[in-house]
């Protein structure tokens, strides 16, 4: 059990290296010497540095500035989400600091389209990637994590809002021929990041299992979410069993996939797009 604990750990962080390093090539060698921003706060830092850079003597780096945006969320993680989400959210983004750092800022191709395309999909590869794998990639992933375990808010409001003022700023700043071709770039990467991991921000998953109580228990212990238990029976077998339904983030699919492997692995686990609650959506 040691020995699996340890290997999952040690992909995990791997994903997560790669992760960061496709989002600092996504950045250094199509989104920066296009002009055309990333969606989140890697937008909020290049539009920033670009800032400086065109308006002050002070040069700071897109990388700089990211990590420096996602201190004070970190904090906020570490405090209202947990430890494991926070540690490797803020991995991550120190990862791709120290990527950006490191690659240069070259464009491969003239063509804003094609940086405008590239860029969007292997961010997003790098981002799906690290949301499969139970991780972020900072910045609005923990916020919506935050505002998920405090009360149930949508969380596709505050993504909007960010990405628009980006667009905004851009326009306004720089001219409205990069915002749109940022707007080409952020579509990009929506539509690969919904194929790898998943589009919706909730799911309900359905488990059917013979160790309810072990499963409840371990489930409570790591998400705050509450759980509805429903009889079930094999219509085959005519054996009794327990259903748990239980509603996440798209954030917590690493970690409940996990919790069944390790609790019960013979469970029969589906998982269904949710697109809408009404009610409570946490453990009181």
């Amino acid at each position: 059990m040691v020995k699996e604990s340890v290997w999952s750990l040690t992909k995990k962080v791997i994903i997560v290296i790669i992760g960061a390093f496709l989002n600092a090539v996504a950045m250094n060698f199509f989104l920066i010497p296009a002009n055309v921003y990333a969606s989140g706060f890697q937008g909020v830092a290049q539009l920033l540095s670009n800032i400086f850079t065109s308006f002050t003597p002070v040069n700071v780096s897109t990388g700089i500035l990211l990590l420096l945006l996602n201190i004070p969320v970190a904090i906020l993680g570490w405090l209202k989400v947990g430890k494991s989400f926070t540690i490797f959210s803020f991995l991550s983004v120190l990862l791709t600091t120290f990527f950006l750092e490191l690659i240069p800022v070259k464009a491969l191709s003239e063509d804003i389209i094609l940086n405008a395309v590239f860029g969007g999909v292997i961010s997003a590869v790098g981002v799906g990637l690290t949301l499969k794998w139970g991780a972020s990639t900072g910045g609005l992933d923990v916020i919506a994590m935050i505002l998920s375990r405090m009360k149930d808010r949508p969380i596709g409001n505050y993504f909007l809002v960010m990405n628009g003022v980006i667009i905004l700023l851009a326009g306004l700043i720089f001219g409205w021929e990069k915002a749109l071709y940022t707007l080409v770039a952020l579509y990009a990467t929506t539509r690969v990041v919904d194929a790898i991991h998943t589009r919706h921000a909730k799911l309900t998953a359905m488990i059917i299992t013979d160790k309810s109580e072990e499963l409840k228990k371990a489930i409570h212990a790591k998400l705050v979410r509450g759980i509805t238990v429903l009889p079930a029976k094999g219509a085959f077998s005519g054996q009794q069993r327990e259903m748990l339904m239980i509603v996440i983030t798209r954030y917590e699919l690493y970690d409940l996939e996990r919790i069944i492997k390790e609790v019960d692995p013979n469970a029969f686990t589906n998982i269904v797009e949710t697109a809408g609650i009404f009610g409570f959506f946490r453990k009181e």
